[in-house]
């Protein structure tokens, strides 16, 4: 059975930016979404899935977009490469963001491919000053060009560097202070990474900067045993819950989505997971002010 899910209105919410709890916008339910307009708060779309002109995805966001606050997430910025910034693809984002009225726009800290070859997955950098100085470089460049800050996002990671000189929450501290960026905390990608890499998740998260988080993600993921993969395709999993828990104690409410990418369910079983979510941090902040 579907738990009753009202959209979120805190009045005094010390965050401006806060704009409840969403859910990814996926096409097996734009027809669900525009028949019942279930109380969801705002949706994300995967950005790359919206900028050909016209068609049945561009009939469906404007639509839907009446309804919903819409942010925008790219997955091809690719803003760790040695590449040059892709400009067309720039030229399309800024457009789209414009036409959508877009919140806002994020993207992965990762690189995507070189030489314009294209990897199609999210590789992990290298925590040196060199890929600090490397990034932010970029990074500025776009925001420039966007007329905007973006949040970019931890990725999970399956690889490490002999390179790095760092941790990856201190590498990802410094690029967003030195890049005058803002943080999409994916809480789900922490916990994998943490299991592939063995370290402390709680580290991770409180090290994490609370005036630069703008958005947090959840997900599932696979569990392969001796490692995890992020595939967004399973129910939320207790150690994640756990750790979202902690990051609404420290940080407050955040603007919240779930991801759900493969073996997609029916909207409602999303809207349980999703009033799951709203009610762990509804229930953290009133035990943190008692």
């Amino acid at each position: 059975m579907t738990l009753p899910m009202q959209q979120t209105h805190y009045a005094n919410n010390e965050n401006e930016y806060f704009l409840g709890f969403g859910l990814g916008l996926r096409t097996e339910h734009y027809e669900s979404l525009l028949a019942d307009k279930p109380p969801i708060d705002w949706l994300e779309i995967i950005t790359e899935n919206y900028l050909v002109p016209g068609g049945k995805p561009h009939y469906y966001l404007n639509k839907i977009r009446e309804h919903y606050p819409i942010v925008m997430h790219g997955v091809s910025l690719s803003i760790g490469s040695t590449d040059p910034l892709d400009l067309h693809y720039l030229k399309e984002v800024k457009a789209l963001s414009q036409q959508i009225e877009a919140r806002w726009i994020s993207d992965h800290l990762c690189w995507t491919g070189i030489h314009g070859k294209n990897s199609h997955d999210l590789l992990p950098l290298p925590y040196t000053e060199e890929s600090i100085h490397h990034v932010v470089n970029r990074i500025q460049q776009v925001q420039d060009y966007l007329g905007q800050r973006i949040l970019i996002e931890n990725v999970s990671s399956y690889i490490s560097y002999q390179q790095s000189e760092m941790t990856e929450w201190e590498f990802l501290n410094a690029i967003c202070e030195r890049a005058d960026c803002y943080l999409l905390l994916d809480i789900n990608n922490i916990y994998v990474s943490s299991v592939n890499h063995e370290f402390n998740p709680m580290h991770y998260l409180l090290s994490m900067p609370k005036e630069r988080i703008r958005q947090i993600h959840l997900a599932g993921h696979s569990n392969m045993g001796d490692y995890i993969i992020d595939t967004h395709d399973h129910p939320i999993v207790s150690p994640v819950w756990n750790l979202y828990a902690e990051a609404t104690r420290q940080f407050g409410l955040i603007s919240t989505m779930i991801e759900r990418d493969d073996d997609i369910p029916p909207l409602n079983t999303l809207l349980d997971e999703l009033q799951y979510a709203k009610n762990l941090a509804e229930t953290t902040l009133s035990e943190s002010a008692a």
